[in-house]
């Protein structure tokens, strides 16, 4: 029998021993040796081995008496333990409390080490184990024997030092004090609405049915659209990551992983632009700028920009912006600089040496100044230099032609002289493949070839550390590696349907699947630029989480800057961000906004989920997991494989659904498609992970570029390559639609993939928004009448699969319907007017019954609003902008996008849009001078019209109920109340119609007047007074 290691006895003093020990108890020894309690206990004594000179190194705590610490005991048995521990004043008393901790201790000596670990780790519970020994506390210095490392039932030293598993993100749920009387207040105000529609249509207007009529309808519609609006917002939740967490699991030495090198998956980012006039350079090369510059694996991030207008200016503006990220993007990294766009970083208004403590920032952030400026001067000035190249290769070969012509004409120029091509050059001297300045057959926005050039190539695997002098900065110690990044032109031919901007994402996910293949793909306007640096790490602690494989992407909410202090026009829409988006979260997801979104790549492709439910019953109560299909010989086979092949396998075969079969004719594309798909999993360090992939799979090296790789990438752009495949229909961006980034979420969802919706505590990404009136409602009508499309369209969530759940599908159908509120809107917003004109009101009078209905239904209002403020965590102005402008879009470019999806439904009529220009106003001095900007616009007649319609109304009632004989002043009071609060929600459009200081176009006046008129005269024609006759003669 082995001996039992020597015993360091502790002594502690008899005053102790009257009260109970204390938890944990911390003291600290002295060089004589003595212990002294830092617990308010007496001082306690260690000599012998535990002496030492330093006052500070050894600590006594109180430690619960786990297998590294078992308290000594006369019997053999507890002397056979490979740990001891000193008795104390809370050890016990010798061998009875040996004998006792030996039948607690019991457990450990069993071989079924199962019993003491985790539920959900193989990790040791200490605990559990404590639950089921009933162990108790006692003082004492543990420590483990060197001479064996392992207790009886498997369990060894490992198992106490290993860190436990932790999950990357966790669910933060609203609190019940709001949620629950939120809840409580929508069910009440249904039933309020509910009787109150039943007595408004047991309760006609026998003196005014028209009217009646019209408001019941106009209110039956009004309850319907209110309950698609409020049913999906009755689950909302919060969501947290944690960072820490992702860089000790992917980022830190592990035995499968023992260099640290970084195991994330790769990510490619996508930009968006067409337009260089709409969408400055700067802007884009600044958004460049920041993803460039962001935190993450270097090797593993790749940026693509897709220039669908070929535009020589965008391609040589994003050049110089990666010559300047040499500079920009390791001053960065030296200084953690935020955020790392250098347009707003410049400007930001706060101290920039706040929380900077290198000596050499300030030096440092002059000079980097001083570069970007003169950065923003030579993309200012490229317009300029790239006319005046092309004016001077144009003549020279000119004269060149002029040369050849005289040699074959004997010396004389022919007499209709010498045609020259007028080209776009670039700076090598060979034609821009682009579009030219002067559009030419090969060479126009349609008609173009296809243009992709890696400016920036696949950093090296490992760290590149600067030197002291890097361009006058000392970058010792820090990696100025820039990531992989490549402007993409997909080719342009008469004759196709390019697709807009779907066409263009498309091009762009195959081209970046043959040069980097991401199994992430983030894709973002060009005027959306990372504010958060570790925005990307964020979402990827969703997607590597468990049950991260079922998660198609993760939507980012859209932060606006340049928006006017009072948010006139609700620019930043934070009703929907805040409120909507996270409430959507709580179910299957949000819907994808078009930027800010971060997509796993094999959903993008259209596969099934690798788990999903199907919801039955009239409310999707029922809840089953969906069947997926496989044969005897696959199910064989993948048995058979080996773990990389069975990982790369089909995940399902759903016989509903279908899989994506036609992806093209790239072999090279095609295999790709299972290499991002396994690269996409979760880590596989967890028993409840799923599908998950073993660690340290990502640490090999990408394939370097070469010249078959390039062109193979070029002919996956190319016009003719979605001939006869299942691009934009099942796979891509889904085309059909303005609106096709609803359209594209609402196709993952229907297969059973989820959504996450990630608010970060910064901003994760920052844009610009039209200001102007005008570019604001042809905003809002674009999505409107992509809604439509979508309500008319196979696409419509009433068509759905029983994968969609019930609320989802409820949003989903909002999202089609909304934009028909707009004609019950309008009719509703006249029935004040025609109150006042003819001297009835909507119901028969205004008793008690009207009025109390009318005060709890906009009490109940009320207080919803109130606490839906409370968990959104919005601001009571910008609810209130909402609703304001909920009328105005509602009453002018949602009517306009019914009108203009019927006439694409019905007869056919295509709807082209303009880009939203991302320019600033022209006045510098004032960067709200768009704000003040009067572009006159067809959707200004049906707002000002009913602005118009109730002022006069409000005048006609008045005289009318002044100078009749008897008058009815409820009457007028109800519909003057109505009349003011139709004209309190269009007070911004008509600050907006004003301009600056009030000046007013001639055509508002001129409509005014004319709506004016005509309304007056039109009520004296319908209406005329008592004294005039029928035949138009005055009775004497």
């Amino acid at each position: 029998m082995a001996s039992s290691p020597p015993k360091k006895t502790l002594n502690s003093q008899s005053s102790s021993l009257s009260r109970p020990p204390q938890a944990v108890k911390f003291g600290r020894r002295t060089s004589s040796g003595r212990i002294v309690s830092l617990s308010r206990d007496d001082d306690m004594d260690v000599s012998g081995d535990y002496s030492s000179q330093n006052d500070y190194i050894n600590y006594t705590v109180l430690m619960p008496p786990t297998p590294d610490n078992q308290p000594a005991g006369s019997s053999g048995s507890t002397s056979e333990s490979k740990g001891d521990a000193n008795r104390g004043g809370g050890g016990g008393d010798g061998p009875k409390m040996g004998n006792k901790l030996e039948r607690r201790l019991s457990v450990m000596k069993s071989n079924n080490k199962s019993m003491l670990l985790r539920s959900q780790t193989g990790d040791f519970d200490h605990n559990r184990w404590l639950f089921e020994s009933k162990g108790k506390y006692g003082i004492g210095n543990a420590f483990w024997s060197e001479e064996d490392d392992t207790y009886d039932g498997g369990v060894s030293k490992s198992d106490f030092l290993d860190k436990p598993w932790k999950p990357l993100t966790r669910k933060v749920n609203v609190p019940a004090k709001v949620l629950s009387p939120y809840r409580l207040l929508i069910v009440i105000r249904l039933v309020i609405v509910f009787f109150f529609l039943w007595w408004r249509v047991t309760n006609p207007n026998e003196d005014a049915m028209w009217l009646w009529g019209l408001s019941i309808v106009c209110e039956i519609w009004f309850a319907f659209s209110w309950i698609l609006d409020i049913l999906p917002k009755l689950n909302p939740i919060n969501r947290a990551t944690d960072l820490a967490a992702l860089h000790d699991k992917f980022e830190q030495p592990s035995p499968s992983n023992p260099t640290g090198r970084s195991d994330l998956p790769g990510v490619d980012v996508f930009v968006s632009t067409a337009d260089p006039e709409k969408e400055p350079p700067l802007v884009t090369a600044n958004t460049l700028l920041s993803i460039l510059a962001v935190d993450y694996p270097i090797e593993k991030l790749s940026a693509y920009i897709s220039d669908d207008g070929g535009a020589i200016l965008t391609f040589e503006a994003m050049a110089e912006a990666v010559r300047f990220a040499e500079y920009w993007v390791p001053f960065c990294r030296k200084h953690d600089i935020e955020p790392r766009n250098p347009d707003s970083y410049f400007n930001i208004k706060k101290d920039p040496t706040k929380n900077k403590k290198r000596q050499d920032f300030v030096k440092d952030r002059r000079w980097i100044k001083r570069e970007y400026d003169e950065f923003k001067v030579r993309i200012n000035g490229l317009p300029e230099q790239i006319k005046k190249r092309a004016e001077q290769f144009n003549m020279r070969e000119e004269l060149k032609e002029k040369r050849i012509a005289r040699e074959k004409n004997g010396g004389v120029l022919p007499p209709d002289g010498v045609e020259v091509v007028k080209a776009t050059w670039m700076a090598d001297g060979t034609h821009w493949p682009g579009t030219w300045f002067e559009p030419k057959p090969d060479h126009s926005k349609g008609d173009h070839a296809g243009i992709l050039q890696i400016m920036s190539k696949v950093p090296e695997l490992e760290p590149v550390m600067g030197g002291p002098n890097e361009g006058a900065l000392d970058f010792t110690g820090i990696d100025i590696r820039v990531p992989m990044f490549a402007y993409v032109s997909r080719e342009k031919r008469p004759g196709f349907d390019h697709n807009k901007k779907a066409g263009a994402m498309n091009g762009m996910v195959r081209a970046s699947a043959i040069l980097s293949n991401g199994a992430f793909i983030l894709n973002l306007d060009c005027d959306h630029y990372i504010y958060n640096s570790k925005a990307i790490k964020e979402g990827m602690c969703f997607m590597m989480d468990r049950g991260g494989d079922r998660v198609c992407y993760i939507q980012f909410p859209q932060r606006f800057e340049g928006i006017d202090p009072s948010d006139r026009y609700a620019n930043h829409n934070t009703v929907f961000f805040d409120g909507n988006m996270r409430a959507l979260d709580g179910l299957q997801g949000p819907v994808y906004v078009g930027t800010g979104c971060m997509f796993r790549r094999y959903a993008l492709y259209g596969f099934n989920p690798p788990r999903a439910n199907e919801y039955s019953g009239v409310f999707g109560q029922e809840k089953a997991p969906a069947m997926h299909v496989r044969t005897q010989s696959q199910a064989s086979q993948t048995s058979q494989a080996s773990d990389l092949e069975s990982d790369t396998q089909p995940l399902n075969d759903d016989p509903d659904l279908g899989l994506p079969k036609k992806f093209g004719n790239s072999t090279m594309f095609t295999d790709t498609i299972p290499v991002a798909e396994y690269q996409g999993r979760p880590l596989a360090d967890h028993m409840s992970v799923k599908n998950g992939r073993p660690p340290g799979a990502l640490l090999l090296p990408r394939p370097p570029l070469d010249a078959p790789t390039v062109a193979e990438a070029i002919a996956v752009i190319s016009c003719w390559y979605e001939d006869n495949t299942e691009w934009g229909d099942r796979i891509g961006w889904i085309y059909g639609s303005v609106t096709e980034d609803v359209v594209t979420g609402y196709r993952m969802h229907n297969r059973g993939w989820r959504s996450i919706y990630c608010i970060t505590k910064r901003d994760a990404f920052r844009g610009t928004a039209p200001i102007n009136l005008t570019d604001r409602l042809h905003q809002v009508l674009r999505w409107a009448t992509g809604s439509v499309e979508i309500f008319f369209s196979k696409n419509n969530a009433m068509f759905a699969t029983r994968r969609l759940k019930f609320l989802q599908r409820v949003a989903y159908l909002n999202v089609g319907i909304y934009p028909f509120t707009s004609i019950f809107l309008v009719v509703y917003c006249f029935l004040p007017a025609l109150c006042l004109f003819s001297g009835k009101f909507i119901v028969q009078s205004l008793d008690i019954h009207f009025l109390s209905y009318l005060l709890c239904i906009t009490v109940t209002l009320t207080l919803i609003s109130l606490l839906e403020v409370k968990w959104s965590g919005i601001g009571l102005e910008e609810w209130w902008r909402n609703e304001q402008f909920w009328l105005i879009g509602g009453t002018s470019a949602h009517l306009a996008a019914v009108v203009q999806g019927l006439l694409k439904v019905i007869a056919g009529i295509e709807i082209s849009f303009t880009l939203t220009s991302k320019s600033a106003g022209e006045d510098e001095d004032d960067i709200f001078a768009d704000l003040y900007i009067v572009k006159w616009t067809g959707l200004f007649i049906m707002p000002l019209t009913i602005i118009v319609v109730n002022l006069v109304a409000i005048v006609i009632g008045a005289s009318r109920t002044i100078y009749s004989v008897i008058p009815q002043w409820g009457k007028l009071l109800g519909g003057i109340f109505f009349s003011l609060w139709v004209l309190t929600h269009m007070y911004p459009f008509a600050k907006g119609l004003m301009g600056r200081r009030g000046k007013v176009p001639t055509i508002v006046y001129v409509w005014s007047g004319l709506v004016s008129i005509t309304v007056s005269l039109l009520w004296i024609t319908i209406s005329p007074p008592d004294d005039v006759s029928g035949s138009g003669g005055i009775s004497v």
